[in-house]
């Protein structure tokens, strides 16, 4: 075939231009990767001690945090989505280093007492109560503390308790856990009679004179009552999983380390994760060796959902609170001759135990509050080290009240500190009162723990305290109560900076659960979990620390809480949400029955 000298002259000009036009790639085929968020105001822990700025970061469609940026980095020129922080200050998300997620989402299912302020206050809701669910075979609840009412610190009664439950079995534990206030009813369904001796790791409250059981049981004794009472059924866990998560979301805690966790809350865990509905990361440490075994079986379990749900080891209670004077002490407690408060275990109990975590490698977190348990937990680890090598990370939750002479250990086993700032705001007469002034210096003693070289891990304990990180950096940061007493804190000593206080409650938290290669900062290759906060929590005071408002709750890069929608109930995101990835939405609650 014949082409006319013009076409001809064009195809070769044509084929001639192909190859130079072939390695040039048009703007519009280079790929866009990720979400920008541009113009915030970010601070997050380095991991180094320090606090590091930026004002942009881009996240991964894995949910990945790909590079972050300061005022004057370059950003890339296509992305797939674009969000205009408008200045807002954002932080990496909280960890709550130390709760109950099961026990938070029951409490807000059944009476909650911490509101009271006096035991006919708490009386009067339990009235209120009964009378609302005439239906429930048992009257459930949490929260009461003696401390805070105007009994001058005495225990209740199951004889008060009777006066307003109508001759139905009562069951309140109180605010943290470790002790609990029966009616009669409740203590006869238990078998608990005035013959009843006090169990191995346990007391019964006596009347006084007499032998016969007055109501309150500490440590090993509760659980004979806790035994009885109905537990909830699968459907009421999924419910409270639900609320549970919606309270952490709303506080800005991200990640949860779960202390207690039992096989049916691992159960409850993996039916959210298997549904999608497992928005909170929750670190799990079973509640004895039992459940570590059905759980983790040969050793700690991967991290599933996209690191959401991990099983990390074994939580043990070694002894009570100081506030019930259950707490173990080397002497006895300043306000009451002879007692010296209760050990569940003993010590040889104890390094068994962990010995038998730490041989499948799961970590031990160790719940002590005393002196004494404090000591038997720290000599534990020091004798276990010599056995089990390697970066075990050995936890000691809780810690109140140290012998200021044994505070080099924490730094020398390399022990994390896992602590709970909030409650020293109201419990400072408490504390004086049960360790007296030649105790006092060691209580809650964040600063000297640190100087150690150890890391401090903050949470909340809830529901035994509210999960509020920012009320327990107020804390952290002042050592004072809401009316700003006392002045220049109690026990200023052990004051913290705002940046070791954010760190403890994101940072600590993670390297505590092994988590700090992907949580507890904001930096590349990290998971992209970050709050947009109403003020800068490094520049507030502690009475605006106590007022922060958490904006936004971001986790994997995608919004599951914001306090605009929230407000309005509304189910849709945001319109300024409309050029970011769609948010996850809320947990959808199962009909409450």
């Amino acid at each position: 075939m014949k082409f006319p000298l013009a076409s001809a002259a064009a195809l070769l000009v044509l084929l001639a231009a192909q190859p130079a036009e072939a390695k040039k790639k048009p703007r519009d085929t280079i790929p866009a990767v990720g979400t920008l968020i541009d113009n915030v105001s970010g601070a997050t822990p380095d991991g180094k001690g320090g606090i590091e700025r930026f004002t942009g970061l881009l996240i991964g469609d894995d949910g990945h945090v790909l590079e972050v940026y300061r005022q004057d980095d370059k950003r890339p020129e296509r992305v797939a989505y674009r969000l205009d922080g408008q200045g807002r200050v954002m932080v990496p998300g909280l960890v709550d280093a130390h709760a109950r997620v099961m026990d938070t989402g029951l409490a807000q299912m059944t009476l909650d007492l911490s509101p009271a302020r006096s035991l006919d206050e708490a009386l009067s809701r339990v009235a209120a109560w009964a009378a609302a669910h005439s239906d429930m075979p048992w009257i459930l609840g949490s929260g009461w503390n003696e401390s805070a009412w105007d009994v001058s610190g005495r225990m209740p009664t199951a004889a008060e308790l009777d006066a307003v439950t109508g001759g139905k079995p009562a069951w309140l534990t109180r605010a943290v856990g470790e002790a609990g206030w029966a009616n009669r009813a409740a203590l006869a369904a238990a078998g608990i009679t005035a013959a009843t001796p006090d169990p191995s790791g346990g007391r019964i409250e006596r009347v006084a004179g007499s032998k016969a059981p007055s109501g309150v049981l500490h440590g090993t004794a509760a659980d004979l009552v806790a035994a009885k009472a109905p537990p909830p059924r699968p459907d009421d866990r999924d419910l409270a999983l639900a609320k549970a998560q919606l309270v952490f979301l709303k506080q800005g805690v991200t990640t949860v380390t779960d202390m207690g966790t039992s096989i049916e809350d691992w159960q409850t865990y993996r039916r959210a994760g298997d549904l999608g509905k497992l928005r909170l990361r929750i670190v799990s440490y079973a509640d004895g060796i039992e459940d570590m075994a059905l759980i983790g079986g040969a050793g700690p379990s991967p991290w599933l959902y996209g690191d959401r749900l991990k099983m990390n080891g074994l939580h043990l209670v070694y002894d009570g609170a100081i506030g019930s004077r259950g707490a173990q002490m080397k002497a006895a407690y300043s306000d009451a001759p002879g007692v010296n408060g209760v050990a569940r275990l003993n010590s040889t109990q104890l390094g068994n135990l962990m010995s038998r975590a730490a041989f499948d490698n799961f970590q031990v977190a160790i719940d002590v509050q005393g002196d004494a348990a404090i000591r038997t937990a720290l000599d534990t680890v020091a004798e276990l080290g010599f056995t089990y090598k390697g970066d075990r990370r050995w936890r000691i939750e809780g810690a109140q009240a140290i012998d200021a002479a044994d505070i080099r250990l924490f730094g020398e086993g390399g022990v994390i500190a896992s602590m709970q700032p909030a409650p020293l705001a109201n419990d400072r007469a408490m504390l004086e009162a049960r360790l007296g002034p030649a105790r006092i210096a060691g209580a809650h003693a964040w600063k000297s723990i640190a100087a150690t070289g150890a890391t401090l891990a903050f949470g909340s304990d809830t529901p035994g305290g509210a999960p509020a990180p920012f009320l327990g950096m107020a804390v952290a940061i002042s050592r004072q109560g809401t009316d700003g007493e006392p002045w220049g804190g109690w026990q200023p000593q052990e004051i913290l900076s705002r940046e070791a206080a954010l760190s403890a409650y994101t940072w600590g938290g993670a390297k505590a659960a092994f988590a700090d290669d992907r949580l507890g900062r904001i930096a590349k290759g990290y998971r992209a979990d970050f709050l947009f906060l109403d003020r800068d929590p490094l520049l507030a005071s502690p009475g605006e620390l106590r007022q922060v408002k958490v904006l936004e709750t971001w986790v994997n890069g995608q919004m599951v809480w914001s306090a605009a929608r929230d407000a309005s109930g509304a189910t849709k995101p945001a319109p300024e949400a409309a050029s970011q990835p769609a948010p996850e939405p809320a947990p959808e609650p199962a009909d409450e029955r």
